[in-house]
Protein backbone atom coordinates (compact mmCIF):
# COMPACT_ATOMS: atom_id res chain seq x y z
CA UNK A 1 0.00 0.00 0.00
CA UNK A 2 1.40 3.26 -0.93
CA UNK A 3 2.30 5.76 2.14
CA UNK A 4 3.48 8.91 0.37
CA UNK A 5 -0.02 10.50 0.53
CA UNK A 6 -0.85 14.44 0.57
CA UNK A 7 -1.28 15.60 3.99
CA UNK A 8 -2.98 18.55 5.23
CA UNK A 9 0.41 19.94 5.60
CA UNK A 10 0.73 20.20 1.66
CA UNK A 11 -2.09 23.06 0.87
CA UNK A 12 -2.85 25.97 2.27
CA UNK A 13 -7.03 25.58 3.33
CA UNK A 14 -7.13 29.80 3.50
CA UNK A 15 -10.67 30.77 2.42
CA UNK A 16 -12.05 27.25 1.53
CA UNK A 17 -14.40 25.00 2.63
CA UNK A 18 -12.79 21.69 3.75
CA UNK A 19 -14.83 18.68 4.76
CA UNK A 20 -12.77 16.46 7.26
CA UNK A 21 -14.49 12.87 7.70
CA UNK A 22 -13.29 12.41 11.64
CA UNK A 23 -14.01 8.91 13.88
CA UNK A 24 -16.28 10.36 16.15
CA UNK A 25 -17.92 7.31 16.99
CA UNK A 26 -17.57 7.50 20.92
CA UNK A 27 -19.29 5.49 23.97
CA UNK A 28 -22.65 7.16 25.20
CA UNK A 29 -24.29 6.69 27.86
CA UNK A 30 -27.48 8.27 28.42
CA UNK A 31 -26.15 11.32 25.89
CA UNK A 32 -22.65 11.77 27.99
CA UNK A 33 -19.79 10.66 26.14
CA UNK A 34 -17.69 8.39 28.77
CA UNK A 35 -14.47 8.44 26.60
CA UNK A 36 -13.61 11.05 24.33
CA UNK A 37 -9.89 9.74 23.15
CA UNK A 38 -11.27 9.66 19.42
CA UNK A 39 -12.62 13.76 19.48
CA UNK A 40 -9.04 14.48 20.92
CA UNK A 41 -7.05 12.55 17.97
CA UNK A 42 -8.91 14.84 15.65
CA UNK A 43 -7.95 17.98 17.18
CA UNK A 44 -4.52 18.48 15.34
CA UNK A 45 -6.02 18.23 12.05
CA UNK A 46 -9.02 20.80 12.66
CA UNK A 47 -6.59 23.01 14.51
CA UNK A 48 -4.30 23.11 11.73
CA UNK A 49 -7.18 24.15 9.11
CA UNK A 50 -8.36 26.82 11.69
CA UNK A 51 -4.97 28.19 11.67
CA UNK A 52 -4.93 28.51 8.04
CA UNK A 53 -8.01 30.34 7.67
CA UNK A 54 -10.10 27.00 6.25
CA UNK A 55 -13.85 27.02 6.38
CA UNK A 56 -13.81 23.45 8.26
CA UNK A 57 -16.80 21.24 8.21
CA UNK A 58 -16.51 18.13 9.70
CA UNK A 59 -18.39 14.46 9.53
CA UNK A 60 -18.47 11.43 11.02
CA UNK A 61 -20.30 8.27 11.48
CA UNK A 62 -21.75 7.15 15.65
CA UNK A 63 -23.41 3.70 15.91
CA UNK A 64 -24.69 1.12 13.57
CA UNK A 65 -28.08 2.66 12.89
CA UNK A 66 -30.12 -0.10 12.67
CA UNK A 67 -33.71 1.50 13.16
CA UNK A 68 -33.55 4.83 11.41
CA UNK A 69 -32.26 8.12 12.24
CA UNK A 70 -32.64 8.89 16.51
CA UNK A 71 -31.56 11.00 18.99
CA UNK A 72 -29.81 8.86 20.62
CA UNK A 73 -26.85 8.42 18.08
CA UNK A 74 -27.11 12.15 17.45
CA UNK A 75 -23.53 13.98 17.25
CA UNK A 76 -24.91 16.72 19.19
CA UNK A 77 -23.10 15.68 22.65
CA UNK A 78 -19.82 15.89 20.39
CA UNK A 79 -20.57 19.07 18.95
CA UNK A 80 -20.84 20.17 22.37
CA UNK A 81 -17.33 18.21 23.48
CA UNK A 82 -15.51 19.64 20.52
CA UNK A 83 -16.80 23.61 21.53
CA UNK A 84 -14.98 22.77 25.14
CA UNK A 85 -11.98 21.86 23.56
CA UNK A 86 -10.90 23.95 20.91
CA UNK A 87 -12.23 26.92 22.34
CA UNK A 88 -14.82 27.91 19.89
CA UNK A 89 -18.19 27.49 18.70
CA UNK A 90 -18.47 24.12 16.79
CA UNK A 91 -22.03 25.00 15.13
CA UNK A 92 -24.14 21.51 14.81
CA UNK A 93 -26.72 20.80 11.85
CA UNK A 94 -28.93 18.69 13.16
CA UNK A 95 -30.93 18.05 10.23
CA UNK A 96 -31.72 13.99 10.16
CA UNK A 97 -30.85 14.22 6.19
CA UNK A 98 -27.11 15.72 6.95
CA UNK A 99 -26.51 17.64 3.96
CA UNK A 100 -30.14 19.04 3.61
CA UNK A 101 -30.65 22.88 3.28
CA UNK A 102 -29.69 23.55 6.56
CA UNK A 103 -26.37 22.27 5.88
CA UNK A 104 -26.12 24.63 2.86
CA UNK A 105 -26.92 27.46 4.36
CA UNK A 106 -25.17 27.10 6.80
CA UNK A 107 -21.53 26.38 5.40
CA UNK A 108 -22.41 29.56 3.27
CA UNK A 109 -22.56 31.65 5.64
CA UNK A 110 -19.09 30.29 7.31
CA UNK A 111 -16.24 33.05 7.84
CA UNK A 112 -12.64 32.14 8.20
CA UNK A 113 -11.70 30.00 10.65
CA UNK A 114 -15.14 28.72 11.72
CA UNK A 115 -16.12 25.01 12.25
CA UNK A 116 -19.55 23.15 11.33
CA UNK A 117 -20.18 19.20 12.53
CA UNK A 118 -22.99 17.19 9.70
CA UNK A 119 -25.21 15.05 11.63
CA UNK A 120 -24.51 11.10 11.59
CA UNK A 121 -23.51 10.16 7.97
CA UNK A 122 -25.56 6.99 9.13
CA UNK A 123 -28.93 8.57 9.04
CA UNK A 124 -28.75 8.55 5.64
CA UNK A 125 -28.82 4.71 5.69
CA UNK A 126 -26.11 2.65 3.90
CA UNK A 127 -23.43 4.61 2.91
CA UNK A 128 -22.44 2.13 0.31
CA UNK A 129 -25.15 1.15 -1.79
CA UNK A 130 -27.04 3.36 -4.48
CA UNK A 131 -27.80 5.91 -2.29
CA UNK A 132 -24.03 6.23 -1.68
CA UNK A 133 -23.79 7.58 -5.06
CA UNK A 134 -25.63 10.60 -4.77
CA UNK A 135 -24.68 11.40 -1.13
CA UNK A 136 -21.33 11.80 -1.90
CA UNK A 137 -22.01 14.44 -4.39
CA UNK A 138 -23.87 15.93 -2.18
CA UNK A 139 -20.98 16.43 0.22
CA UNK A 140 -18.54 17.57 -2.27
CA UNK A 141 -20.68 19.89 -3.52
CA UNK A 142 -20.37 21.33 0.28
CA UNK A 143 -16.95 21.96 0.27
CA UNK A 144 -13.96 22.62 -2.04
CA UNK A 145 -11.37 20.44 -0.50
CA UNK A 146 -11.45 17.08 1.51
CA UNK A 147 -9.64 15.39 4.25
CA UNK A 148 -9.94 11.92 5.43
CA UNK A 149 -8.89 11.72 9.27
CA UNK A 150 -10.95 8.36 10.05
CA UNK A 151 -8.62 5.24 10.13
CA UNK A 152 -11.38 3.46 11.75
CA UNK A 153 -13.80 3.71 9.33
CA UNK A 154 -10.97 3.39 6.02
CA UNK A 155 -11.77 0.24 5.36
CA UNK A 156 -15.01 0.50 4.70
CA UNK A 157 -16.07 2.29 0.90
CA UNK A 158 -18.63 4.76 2.11
CA UNK A 159 -19.66 8.07 0.67
CA UNK A 160 -17.82 9.81 3.43
CA UNK A 161 -14.89 7.69 3.17
CA UNK A 162 -14.00 7.16 -0.42
CA UNK A 163 -17.00 8.18 -2.46
CA UNK A 164 -16.80 11.86 -1.82
CA UNK A 165 -13.11 11.79 -3.14
CA UNK A 166 -13.97 11.56 -7.22
CA UNK A 167 -16.14 14.19 -6.85
CA UNK A 168 -14.31 16.66 -4.98
CA UNK A 169 -11.44 15.50 -7.68
CA UNK A 170 -13.44 16.22 -10.79
CA UNK A 171 -13.71 19.94 -9.74
CA UNK A 172 -10.00 20.76 -8.73
CA UNK A 173 -10.06 19.60 -5.03
CA UNK A 174 -7.41 18.31 -3.11
CA UNK A 175 -7.94 14.74 -1.55
CA UNK A 176 -5.49 14.36 1.58
CA UNK A 177 -5.18 12.69 5.09
CA UNK A 178 -5.04 13.93 8.35
CA UNK A 179 -2.48 14.14 10.72
CA UNK A 180 -3.99 10.99 12.52
CA UNK A 181 -4.51 9.01 9.76
CA UNK A 182 -1.08 9.87 8.31
CA UNK A 183 0.58 8.96 11.49
CA UNK A 184 -1.48 5.51 11.60
CA UNK A 185 -0.25 4.60 7.65
CA UNK A 186 2.83 5.60 8.50
CA UNK A 187 3.51 3.30 12.16
CA UNK A 188 1.41 0.21 10.31
CA UNK A 189 3.04 0.79 6.91
CA UNK A 190 6.29 0.69 8.45
CA UNK A 191 6.22 -2.48 11.11
CA UNK A 192 4.70 -4.19 8.26
CA UNK A 193 6.67 -3.64 5.02
CA UNK A 194 9.98 -1.85 6.28
CA UNK A 195 10.03 -3.05 9.86
CA UNK A 196 13.53 -2.81 11.85
CA UNK A 197 14.36 -6.21 13.17
CA UNK A 198 13.44 -8.25 14.66
CA UNK A 199 9.91 -7.73 14.45
CA UNK A 200 7.62 -9.51 16.22
CA UNK A 201 3.56 -9.54 16.17
CA UNK A 202 1.57 -11.38 18.67
CA UNK A 203 -1.82 -12.28 18.04
CA UNK A 204 -4.45 -13.01 20.36
CA UNK A 205 -8.37 -13.02 20.17
CA UNK A 206 -11.25 -15.32 20.33
CA UNK A 207 -11.52 -16.66 16.82
CA UNK A 208 -8.87 -17.70 14.44
CA UNK A 209 -11.19 -17.30 11.41
CA UNK A 210 -11.19 -13.79 12.52
CA UNK A 211 -7.54 -13.47 11.61
CA UNK A 212 -6.74 -16.16 9.13
CA UNK A 213 -5.43 -14.42 6.13
CA UNK A 214 -3.14 -11.94 9.28
CA UNK A 215 -1.89 -15.24 10.21
CA UNK A 216 -0.40 -15.92 6.83
CA UNK A 217 0.41 -12.16 6.19
CA UNK A 218 2.41 -11.59 8.96
CA UNK A 219 4.69 -15.31 8.42
CA UNK A 220 5.88 -13.41 5.64
CA UNK A 221 6.74 -10.45 7.04
CA UNK A 222 7.91 -11.06 11.22
CA UNK A 223 10.09 -12.87 12.74
CA UNK A 224 8.78 -14.73 15.21
CA UNK A 225 4.94 -14.74 15.42
CA UNK A 226 3.00 -15.23 18.99
CA UNK A 227 -0.18 -17.05 19.50
CA UNK A 228 -2.63 -16.28 22.48
CA UNK A 229 -6.00 -15.87 23.63
CA UNK A 230 -9.08 -18.21 22.76
CA UNK A 231 -7.46 -18.68 19.34
CA UNK A 232 -4.50 -20.45 20.44
CA UNK A 233 -6.40 -23.64 21.38
CA UNK A 234 -7.48 -24.52 17.82
CA UNK A 235 -3.65 -24.63 17.33
CA UNK A 236 -3.19 -26.87 20.48
CA UNK A 237 -5.60 -29.35 19.34
CA UNK A 238 -4.35 -29.22 15.80
CA UNK A 239 -1.10 -30.29 18.14
CA UNK A 240 -2.85 -32.99 19.41
CA UNK A 241 -3.54 -31.75 22.68
CA UNK A 242 -6.21 -31.92 24.88
CA UNK A 243 -7.74 -28.59 25.66
CA UNK A 244 -11.03 -29.97 27.31
CA UNK A 245 -13.74 -27.04 26.59
CA UNK A 246 -11.54 -24.40 25.17
CA UNK A 247 -12.98 -22.68 22.28
CA UNK A 248 -11.91 -24.16 19.21
CA UNK A 249 -12.87 -23.95 15.68
CA UNK A 250 -12.56 -27.54 14.63
CA UNK A 251 -13.24 -26.39 10.47
CA UNK A 252 -9.42 -24.12 11.07
CA UNK A 253 -7.45 -27.35 12.28
CA UNK A 254 -5.80 -27.83 9.19
CA UNK A 255 -5.28 -24.23 8.29
CA UNK A 256 -3.29 -24.32 11.93
CA UNK A 257 -1.19 -27.26 10.58
CA UNK A 258 -0.63 -25.59 7.31
CA UNK A 259 0.70 -22.84 9.18
CA UNK A 260 2.87 -24.20 11.46
CA UNK A 261 4.64 -25.70 8.49
CA UNK A 262 4.69 -22.78 6.92
CA UNK A 263 6.94 -21.41 9.65
CA UNK A 264 9.19 -24.25 10.03
CA UNK A 265 9.32 -23.76 6.16
CA UNK A 266 10.54 -20.15 6.72
CA UNK A 267 12.41 -20.41 9.34
CA UNK A 268 9.99 -18.38 11.75
CA UNK A 269 9.14 -18.52 15.42
CA UNK A 270 5.78 -19.37 15.85
CA UNK A 271 5.39 -19.55 19.75
CA UNK A 272 2.26 -21.23 20.87
CA UNK A 273 1.41 -21.22 24.92
CA UNK A 274 3.14 -23.76 26.79
CA UNK A 275 0.82 -23.29 30.04
CA UNK A 276 -3.05 -22.48 30.17
CA UNK A 277 -5.54 -21.07 33.49
CA UNK A 278 -8.33 -23.02 33.13
CA UNK A 279 -11.90 -22.76 35.02
CA UNK A 280 -14.43 -25.12 35.62
CA UNK A 281 -17.16 -22.87 34.49
CA UNK A 282 -17.52 -19.36 32.59
CA UNK A 283 -17.65 -16.51 34.68
CA UNK A 284 -21.14 -14.94 35.45
CA UNK A 285 -21.25 -11.53 35.50
CA UNK A 286 -17.95 -11.87 33.48
CA UNK A 287 -15.94 -9.92 36.03
CA UNK A 288 -17.28 -12.18 38.89
CA UNK A 289 -14.27 -13.97 41.45
CA UNK A 290 -13.35 -17.83 39.54
CA UNK A 291 -11.40 -20.23 40.77
CA UNK A 292 -8.51 -20.84 38.61
CA UNK A 293 -6.27 -24.14 37.79
CA UNK A 294 -2.58 -23.68 35.82
CA UNK A 295 -1.88 -26.49 33.60
CA UNK A 296 0.81 -27.43 31.04
CA UNK A 297 -0.61 -27.67 27.81
CA UNK A 298 0.37 -31.44 27.70
CA UNK A 299 -1.65 -32.15 30.74
CA UNK A 300 -5.53 -29.97 30.04
CA UNK A 301 -7.98 -31.99 32.07
CA UNK A 302 -11.11 -32.68 29.64
CA UNK A 303 -14.13 -30.72 31.88
CA UNK A 304 -12.30 -26.97 32.15
CA UNK A 305 -11.63 -24.41 29.71
CA UNK A 306 -8.50 -21.81 29.26
CA UNK A 307 -9.63 -18.81 29.57
CA UNK A 308 -5.64 -17.59 29.50
CA UNK A 309 -1.76 -17.95 29.52
CA UNK A 310 -0.39 -19.42 32.32
CA UNK A 311 3.58 -18.28 33.85
CA UNK A 312 5.42 -20.27 31.60
CA UNK A 313 4.00 -18.66 28.50
CA UNK A 314 3.77 -15.22 30.21
CA UNK A 315 8.05 -15.95 30.50
CA UNK A 316 8.29 -17.33 27.11
CA UNK A 317 6.54 -14.22 25.39
CA UNK A 318 8.02 -11.92 27.33
CA UNK A 319 11.31 -12.82 26.56
CA UNK A 320 10.54 -12.62 23.05
CA UNK A 321 9.30 -9.06 23.19
CA UNK A 322 12.56 -7.74 25.17
CA UNK A 323 14.59 -8.90 22.22
CA UNK A 324 12.64 -7.25 19.61
CA UNK A 325 13.25 -3.82 17.81
CA UNK A 326 9.88 -3.78 16.36
CA UNK A 327 6.40 -5.75 17.45
CA UNK A 328 2.73 -5.46 16.92
CA UNK A 329 0.46 -6.35 18.89
CA UNK A 330 -3.45 -7.00 18.21
CA UNK A 331 -5.83 -9.08 20.32
CA UNK A 332 -5.78 -9.81 24.35
CA UNK A 333 -3.82 -12.98 25.81
CA UNK A 334 -6.80 -14.69 27.72
CA UNK A 335 -10.19 -13.55 29.09
CA UNK A 336 -9.13 -9.81 30.28
CA UNK A 337 -12.33 -8.03 31.44
CA UNK A 338 -12.05 -10.66 34.59
CA UNK A 339 -9.35 -9.57 36.62
CA UNK A 340 -7.89 -13.35 37.00
CA UNK A 341 -7.97 -14.03 33.79
CA UNK A 342 -6.27 -10.94 33.14
CA UNK A 343 -2.35 -11.71 34.04
CA UNK A 344 -1.44 -12.83 30.43
CA UNK A 345 -2.81 -9.82 29.11
CA UNK A 346 -1.54 -7.34 31.66
CA UNK A 347 2.07 -8.84 31.11
CA UNK A 348 2.39 -9.08 27.85
CA UNK A 349 1.50 -5.35 27.62
CA UNK A 350 4.06 -4.84 30.15
CA UNK A 351 6.66 -6.59 28.60
CA UNK A 352 6.37 -3.72 25.74
CA UNK A 353 5.72 -1.00 28.20
CA UNK A 354 9.21 -2.04 28.73
CA UNK A 355 11.20 -2.66 25.63
CA UNK A 356 12.85 -0.17 23.65
CA UNK A 357 11.30 -1.41 20.58
CA UNK A 358 8.93 0.34 18.01
CA UNK A 359 5.45 -1.12 19.87
CA UNK A 360 1.74 -0.42 18.24
CA UNK A 361 -0.89 -1.88 19.36
CA UNK A 362 -3.82 -2.39 16.77
CA UNK A 363 -6.83 -1.39 18.53
CA UNK A 364 -9.78 -2.76 19.70
CA UNK A 365 -9.88 -4.88 22.81
CA UNK A 366 -5.57 -4.74 22.72
CA UNK A 367 -5.56 -0.92 22.86
CA UNK A 368 -8.58 -1.01 25.35
CA UNK A 369 -6.11 -3.07 27.39
CA UNK A 370 -3.44 -1.16 27.15
CA UNK A 371 -5.65 2.00 27.92
CA UNK A 372 -7.07 0.30 31.15
CA UNK A 373 -3.65 -0.38 32.51
CA UNK A 374 -2.29 3.05 32.26
CA UNK A 375 0.10 1.83 29.86
CA UNK A 376 -1.28 3.40 27.21
CA UNK A 377 1.13 6.52 26.95
CA UNK A 378 4.47 3.52 27.50
CA UNK A 379 3.85 2.77 23.30
CA UNK A 380 4.83 4.23 20.29
CA UNK A 381 1.65 4.48 18.80
CA UNK A 382 -2.33 2.48 19.80
CA UNK A 383 -4.14 2.47 16.29
CA UNK A 384 -7.75 4.39 16.56
CA UNK A 385 -8.80 1.36 14.51
CA UNK A 386 -9.42 -2.19 15.23
CA UNK A 387 -10.90 -3.15 12.34
CA UNK A 388 -8.81 -0.99 9.64
CA UNK A 389 -5.66 -2.17 11.60
CA UNK A 390 -6.86 -6.17 10.88
CA UNK A 391 -7.50 -5.46 6.95
CA UNK A 392 -3.84 -3.24 7.00
CA UNK A 393 -1.95 -5.91 8.22
CA UNK A 394 -3.58 -8.69 6.33
CA UNK A 395 -1.92 -6.68 3.51
CA UNK A 396 -5.76 -5.24 2.11
CA UNK A 397 -5.55 -1.93 1.05
CA UNK A 398 -7.76 0.29 2.68
CA UNK A 399 -10.11 2.26 0.49
CA UNK A 400 -10.00 5.24 2.99
CA UNK A 401 -6.19 5.50 2.11
CA UNK A 402 -6.36 4.93 -1.78
CA UNK A 403 -8.96 7.12 -2.33
CA UNK A 404 -6.39 10.43 -1.05
CA UNK A 405 -4.35 12.32 -3.50
CA UNK A 406 -0.59 10.66 -4.00
CA UNK A 407 2.22 13.39 -3.23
Amino acid sequence: MGLNKKSVDDFNAKGRRVLVRCDFNVPLKEGVITDDTRIKAALPTINKLVADGGKVILCSHLGKVKNGPNEGESLAPVAKALSEKLGKEVKFIADYNVTGVDATAAVAAMAEGDVILLQNTRFRGAEETKNGEEFSQELADLCDDYVCDAFGSSHRAHASVAGVTDKVRAKGGNCAVGYLMNKEIEFLGNAVNNPVRPFVAILGGAKVADKLAVIDNLLEKCDTLIIGGGMAYTFMKAQGYEIGLSLCDDTKLDYCKEMMAKAEAKGKKLLLPLDAVCIKEFPNPIDAPIDTEIYDITAMPADQEGCDIGPKTIKLYSEAVASAKTVVWNGPMGLFENPLLAVGTKSVAEALAATDATTIIGGGDSAAAVNTMGLGDKMSHISTGGGASLEFLEGKELPGVVAADDK
